[in-house]
């Protein structure tokens, strides 16, 4: 079931909005008409820059909500005005990485000339269109909004995140479990007349027992159900381990140590690496592409069909002394 945008977008400006009274936050908008009142019946809704103009006077601030969203924030971020049609034209771009105008168009069922006019910040989207581009850029549109207001204040949402939460701490208490809910979108197991028991095991290299826990959580967890005989996912969700910074950590070592094993086998996977000494702002250069190529994967990722291959991305790039030596 699809997401009411025009809903979240009126919950999120009352969220914004607090115990203010409707006409007191619109004066502190700078409005001499109820704005806020109009905005959150959904009689008119502001653009995305007008929305987060108004973040800002709630309070929000924007840039370090931004910081929170990526973690690793882009270079653009510093400089950029987020409360404005070209600030919000660079948050856009960057979301969508590498998928195509066409490809994004096509997800958000939106016209390519609008979402191209929106990307090159010609024309400024509503505020549901923009929470729109968010999610099917990003496929985190929940943890964009968490860095905004508290989840809790959005009830058509506060289930999802709950959800969104559980997802969160499977990845982080049984991490195949994530590899094991990929496996279920591959059309292989769709053309299973019914679920068989060993299937799943056999395909991604774990054993039986693993796979039975994997479902068991899985379906605790609300992330599965039952259908026809086969386990089917409810909702794909990008689900960012990073909010937890000490699982985080632990997640990421749990992986890597993993495509060590899988680098051991006959079949393998590709591994390269670079030893080399650079100049602090091209070190920072390289960085940045790195985290601008794995966006752009997750873009690719995110519009990605059919789902044939269960993969592990994993990229590194260290420092090898110590700085300032």
């Amino acid at each position: 079931m699809g997401r009411d945008y025009a809903k979240i977008a009126r919950e999120f400006l009352r969220a914004l909005r607090g115990r203010r009274s409707q006409a007191a936050f619109s004066r502190r908008l700078g409005y001499r008409t109820n704005v806020a009142y109009v905005w959150e019946s959904g009689r008119a809704f502001p653009t995305a820059a007008k929305a987060l103009a108004a973040a800002r006077r709630a309070g929000v601030d924007l840039q370090a909500a931004l910081r929170r969203f990526f973690k690793t924030p882009p270079a653009w971020l510093d400089d950029a005005d987020l409360a404005t049609p070209a600030g919000v034209a660079l948050l856009l771009e960057d979301l969508r990485g590498r998928t195509s105008v066409m490809d994004l168009a096509r997800a958000t069922g939106k016209s390519r000339f609008a979402v191209a006019r929106w990307l090159r910040g010609d024309a400024e989207p509503r505020l549901p269109d923009f929470l729109l581009l968010v999610e099917k850029s990003s496929l985190r549109l929940l943890d964009w909004l968490a860095c905004l207001v508290d989840p809790a204040s959005l009830p058509s949402l506060e289930r999802a995140w709950q959800e969104l939460e559980a997802r969160r701490r499977s990845a982080y208490d049984l991490p195949w479990t994530q590899a094991v809910l990929r496996t279920l979108e591959l059309t292989g197991y769709r053309a299973l007349g019914k679920h068989r028991p060993g299937w799943i095991a056999e395909r991604i290299g774990i054993t039986l027992e693993q796979e039975r826990e994997c479902l068991e959580l899985l379906a605790q967890t609300g992330q599965i159900h039952s259908k026809r005989g086969r386990w089917e996912p409810r909702e794909v969700t990008a689900v960012d381990t990073r909010r937890d910074a000490e699982a985080e950590h632990r997640v990421k070592h749990w992986w890597s140590r993993l495509a060590l094993e899988r680098l051991d086998k006959p079949e393998g996977g590709l591994l390269s690496y670079n030893v080399f000494a650079v100049s602090e702002s091209d070190f920072a250069r390289i960085r940045e592409l790195q985290i601008a190529y794995f966006r752009q994967m997750r873009g690719i990722i995110a519009q990605s069909t059919p789902s044939e291959r269960v993969v592990l991305a994993s990229l590194s790039l260290v420092a090898l002394d110590a700085p300032g030596g």
